[in-house]
C-alpha cells in the first residue's frame, strides 16, 4: 500500500488555510502538491474538524472490522450447511 505524504490532520489544516482566504494555488504550492489534490481534499474531508475527524476514522476501522466478523460468521454458516446436507 502506498504511504501518505500527508496525514488526515495536516490535510484538515490545509483546508482551513484556503477557506480562511488563502488562495489554492498558495496553499498548494507550500504543500508541493497540485491545486487539483487540494479539490479533491475538499470534497473528501471538507467541513470537518480534527476531532470530527478522528471519530471518522473510528467508525471506519469498526465497520471494517464488524465486517470481516460478519463474513466468517456466513462462511461458518455455509460450511455447517453442507456438513449437514450429507446423509451419513
Amino acid at each position: 500500500m502506498k504511504k501518505k505524504r500527508f496525514t488526515e490532520e495536516q490535510i484538515v489544516k490545509a483546508l482551513k488555510r484556503w477557506q480562511a482566504g488563502e488562495t489554492v494555488a498558495v496553499v498548494a504550492r507550500d504543500l508541493g502538491v497540485h491545486e487539483q489534490t487540494l479539490y479533491n481534499w475538499k470534497s473528501k474531508y471538507g467541513g470537518l474538524e480534527v476531532s470530527e475527524l478522528a471519530e471518522l476514522k473510528r467508525l471506519r476501522d469498526e465497520n471494517n472490522r464488524l465486517k470481516k466478523l460478519v463474513a466468517d460468521q456466513a462462511l461458518d454458516i455455509t460450511m455447517l450447511k453442507d456438513i449437514n446436507s450429507r446423509k451419513w
